[in-house]
């Protein structure tokens, strides 16, 4: 899933700022780490797995995606830019959402981690 398609960036606040707007987010971190912690409102789709689940995907709207570190959502992110989505890659991924103070909530809807 190398592509080097290139995507607009956002900081973790200008992440937030576009959710809070409308903007969906996709965690594509794998379903443990996803457990641990994750934005609310996060859509959960493994890189693993995108390839399959695009249909709940719209090409319709821009989507944000993100990772734990930011690795892994730029290649999704260049991936889905190849397919026709408007895609934008969130920098730094989770642990910098969590750094920044954005809240986090794990599996069961309380205060998470970032693992």
């Amino acid at each position: 899933m190398l592509f080097n398609k290139s995507t607009k960036a956002v900081n973790p606040h200008e992440a937030k700022e576009l959710v809070d707007q409308g903007t969906l987010l996709i965690d594509i971190r794998e379903l443990s780490e996803w457990n641990h912690g994750h934005a609310p409102g996060a859509l959960h789709l493994p890189m693993s797995t995108i390839q399959e689940h695009l249909h709940k995907v719209s090409k319709d709207e821009e989507v944000v995606v993100c990772c734990r570190s930011g690795s892994r959502s730029s290649a999704v992110a260049s991936f889905l830019a190849a397919n026709g989505y408007s895609v934008i890659d969130m920098k730094g991924g989770m642990a910098a959402w969590h750094a920044h103070g954005l809240p986090v909530i794990n599996s069961s809807g309380v205060h998470g981690s970032i693992v």
